[in-house]
């Protein structure tokens, strides 16, 4: 893998990990287009995520130690039976609220290699489809009354709903960060609770994805990417996942989330129209 395609496919993951434009349907629409996923592909995928999450760790710094070390106090109030649900306040409410989001993942786990299945299949008109099915919700939530529920008010209802629309970003083409930013504006959270919650959320769900890429590249034996790959890999998509995140936050705050859902609204009807070409054709269009 050239410096080229490690930097490009860098940004890729940086960009759509975190804008709400689906990072696993660029990452296919890349791959199928190129022909080429790159040798070593699940341990260079694994890399990339490994630098969104240190882009997370990094924007979100504060609220995150201040949850770590509430984790820590909870786990001592539940040993010594001090943990009482009515009296948690907004960092304790916050972490549990995001176990019963991330719990929500299990159901879908049951349908793993189906997702894999269209993320993996020569046509790209799931990918279409599911970029509408993005651009759809993205432009509801853009016209959703201003809530006002900040990380103290968050209910376990509303964990499942953002957990549930998480659990559907499996597809390639449907957006995890703006699924769940888009689930937490329907239920009531203000602009800023729902970015917040939507990233540190997704911390889980990226660790996970990133062990469990590099299990099946070690199961696989595709371990063979060169270290200056991955160091540039991930270096490059923590810069740019910053750099995102902070355009995410900016754009959600302004009431301009609607830009993502214009793009891959436009992005959907392409892929569609350029799927149905291929599939008259018989042959699979690659630049």
């Amino acid at each position: 893998m050239s410096i080229l395609e490690t930097i490009v496919q860098a940004v890729i993951q940086g960009l759509t990990e975190f804008l709400p434009v689906s990072s696993s349907g660029h990452l296919s629409l890349y791959q199928h287009f190129t022909g080429n996923s790159g040798e070593g592909a699940l341990m260079f995928s694994a890399v990339l995520h490994l630098g969104t999450l240190v882009a997370v760790f990094l924007a979100f710094r504060k609220l995150i130690i201040d949850l770590i070390f509430e984790f820590f106090r909870m786990c001592s109030d539940i040993v010594h039976k001090k943990f009482i649900w009515e009296k948690m306040n907004p960092e304790r409410r916050m972490i549990v609220m995001i176990i019963i989001s991330t719990f929500m993942l299990v159901p879908f786990m049951f349908f793993k290699s189906w997702f894999e299945g269209i993320a993996q299949d020569t046509s790209i008109m799931a990918e279409g489809i599911c970029f509408l099915y993005t651009a759809a919700i993205l432009f509801l939530s853009d016209k959703c009354t201003k809530g006002k529920k900040t990380k103290g008010d968050i209910t376990a209802k509303d964990a499942a709903t953002v957990g549930f629309f998480q659990g559907v970003a499996l597809l390639p083409g449907v957006s995890r960060s703006g699924s769940t930013i888009s689930s937490g504006l329907f239920c009531g959270f203000d602009r800023s609770t729902a970015v917040a919650y939507s990233f540190v959320l997704g911390i889980p769900a990226i660790l996970g994805g990133c062990l469990l890429e590099i299990f099946e590249a070690v199961k696989e034996h595709e371990t063979s990417v060169s270290l200056s790959s991955c160091a540039v890999g991930l270096i490059v998509a923590a810069l740019v996942g910053i750099c995102a995140i902070k355009m995410v936050e900016w754009l959600v705050k302004s009431d301009k989330f609607k830009v993502f859902s214009i793009y891959t609204g436009v992005l959907g009807v392409i892929v569609i129209f350029i799927a149905i070409i291929e599939l008259v054709k018989g042959t699979t269009i690659q630049f």
